[in-house]
């Protein structure tokens, strides 16, 4: 019972996560793309930082290295990951299944981060292979234009790269941080401080709130993003990533785009590329080259957990 309740909840987040982006797209068309993402996380970090109250018994930082934690979130893996996606996914060419499946790089920008900046760890040849596959892609899916590097929205997706970028980087540096901090804390934190630096930012690139078009589709998309991508999706990782640890729930990233392209396909009308598809082949492909050893490990886990079943 315990496995199909799992099962149930890695598909709940990859759906909610991958129909994600397909909300960023429709709700873009009313609301300026860093204030659309600063009220996001206004929404979200107040409910989670509600739920830290309530499940930690460390709802708010106090040493210098917690707080350390909570603003590398805050300025990377919140405010800098969707500053770049939300005006990333504002070209026509950057499609929802696009988006998603440029974001599920992270995991292995992720590794390939941490052999730089983690001193316990290191990239091998095969590594370093899954890397540049990884990268390789994102320029398939891109399919820049040598004559004008500009058109096709080149721009965008490596928009949309730079915040994957971003996250990774982020995910890294907190395990730098010589700090511990209930995950559930330091993620509210950092979507309270990613909101108010995206209103920063909001205002130096002249939006304005009178800007906002508050039509039934820009409101249903920012609730669907704060309440069920954000907060819940978040206590759903949460409790999935205490149960099926880091590697599995990774792969999330690679079942959201599927959610995404559906997504788009039925709400926009969007139809995914030839590109799309194989950059996310070529990426996967760059996951398990450079999660090998992890996922090898995890096989007589998955063998004993179907022989139970």
């Amino acid at each position: 019972m315990s496995r199909y309740r799992n099962l149930l909840l890695f598909l709940l987040l990859a759906t909610a996560w991958g129909s994600a982006f397909m909300a960023i797209k429709a709700g873009l068309a009313d609301i300026p793309p860093v204030l659309f993402a600063a009220f996001r996380y206004d929404i979200a970090g107040v409910l989670m930082l509600g739920y830290a109250f309530y499940a930690t018994d460390t709802p708010i930082p106090r040493t210098r290295g917690q707080w350390g934690l909570v603003a590398v979130g805050a300025t990377l893996i919140i405010a800098g990951y969707h500053t770049l996606l939300f005006i990333g996914e504002t070209d026509p060419a950057v499609t929802s299944a696009a988006a998603a499946v440029i974001v599920s790089l992270s995991p292995v920008l992720t590794t390939g981060f941490a052999r730089v900046f983690l001193s316990d760890e290191r990239l091998t040849l095969v590594g370093l292979a899954g890397l540049l596959l990884g990268l390789v892609g994102v320029v398939v899916l891109s399919n820049p234009d040598p004559d004008n590097l500009l058109a096709g929205g080149a721009v965008a997706k490596l928009l949309v790269f730079g915040a994957a970028a971003a996250f990774a980087l982020g995910s890294v540096l907190t395990r730098r941080i010589e700090a511990e901090l209930p995950v559930e804390t330091m993620e509210a934190w950092a979507m309270v401080g990613g909101a108010l630096i995206m209103h920063g930012i909001s205002l130096g690139l002249g939006e304005s709130v009178a800007d906002v078009a508050w039509t039934v589709e820009a409101v249903a998309a920012l609730g669907y993003l704060s309440v069920v991508a954000s907060a819940l999706g978040f206590l759903v990782y949460f409790d999935l990533l205490d149960r099926l640890g880091p590697i599995q729930i990774n792969l999330v990233s690679y079942v959201a785009p599927i959610s995404a392209a559906i997504a788009g396909w039925v709400v926009l009308a969007e139809v995914p590329t030839t590109n799309t598809a194989i950059g996310f082949v070529v990426i996967f492909a760059g996951f398990v080259l450079v999660k090998r050893r992890a996922i090898r490990s995890e096989i007589p886990r998955l063998r004993r957990l179907v022989s139970r079943s």
